[in-house]
């Protein structure tokens, strides 16, 4: 082990008099990587974390493309080790380790803010974990949108991902009457959203957004409006995600090309209501079947 150590320094001291160019220049085997963690801070901020497995040799590491700095080694006790940094913060060389090594730095240069949205082309192949702000609840990759957990965790395998989200979305609260029944629709979105209108005859919920080619989210309660569903835009129909279904609401998420009218058509509409069907189903069969099998006994 000391023999190692002793010719990686030595390798160490020949390199560290030689330029680097454009780090086209590595040193040591590719790292095997246990997992790369990346944080995203509320404002913007990415703080990037490699683990790496224990080798008897020297390993490179590439880094995340970006402005790195901070960059920090230790193993996964949190004491720090050795390293060298390739080319101009593109990757780094640790030392062979017995144990698990930790590789981590902040990013900046990366995350953009785009008409309110914060958007970042993402390339790295290996499978990664980003970690969102609790306030994001929705994020967009390659424009398919992704709801989120409460732990707010996505992983990325492979990972080349066009990344787009909102922590300040603003939202309008909606109500949905009918007869005596009144429901809450809520509806997320960057472009004004009005003239909300639900018609319980037509099975639809409309409203009209005024930009072009931003995303909207409508929550709308199972009680009021069931699926399958159908989105249109100014009568003409348009792609939309079914993005999660929690057994009591529904989001639908929509990016429309142009401002207009937005229609959200249902196939059954309250009073008509999907969920008290089934257990009306449910209750009859019970009391049903007992009678059924005491006539075939007869």
């Amino acid at each position: 082990m000391v023999r190692k150590i002793f010719g990686f320094l030595i390798t160490l001291l020949i390199i560290s008099v030689i330029p680097i160019a454009n780090a086209q220049i590595s040193y040591g085997e590719k790292a095997d990587q246990k997992s790369v963690e990346v944080a995203i801070s509320p404002v913007g901020n990415v703080h990037v974390k490699h683990v790496i497995r224990s080798s008897d040799l020297p390993k490179q590491v590439d880094l995340v493309r970006g402005t790195v700095s901070n960059i920090l080694v230790t193993n996964e006790n949190g004491e720090e080790k050795p390293f060298l940094v390739i080319g101009e913060n593109k990757g780094v060389s640790i030392f062979p380790s017995e144990d698990n090594s930790v590789v981590e730095y902040d990013l900046e240069d990366v995350l953009s803010k785009i008409d309110n949205v914060w958007t970042w082309d993402f390339r790295y192949l290996q499978t990664t974990v980003f970690i969102f702000p609790k306030e994001a609840d929705l994020i967009f990759a390659n424009e398919r949108p992704v709801y989120l957990d409460e732990k707010r965790v996505i992983a990325c395998h492979g990972c080349q991902m066009f990344l787009q989200y909102s922590i300040d979305e603003p939202k309008v609260l909606e109500n949905a009457k009918w007869k005596d029944r009144e429901f809450v629709v809520e509806i997320k979105s960057h472009s004004n959203i009005e003239k909300f209108t639900f018609d319980q005859p037509s099975k639809s919920i409309t409203f009209d957004v005024s930009e072009e080619n931003n995303f909207v989210t409508a929550i709308i309660p199972l009680e009021l409006l069931w699926g399958p569903y159908a989105v249109f835009l100014d009568d003409e129909k348009i792609f939309f995600y079914e993005v999660n279904n929690n057994g009591t609401h529904v989001w639908l998420n929509m990016k429309p090309e142009s401002s207009g009218e937005i229609s959200i058509v249902g196939t059954t509409a309250v009073p008509e209501s999907p969920i008290i069907a089934p257990l009306v189903i449910g209750f009859l069969i019970i009391v049903i079947l007992p009678i059924i099998r005491k006539a075939n006994h007869r």
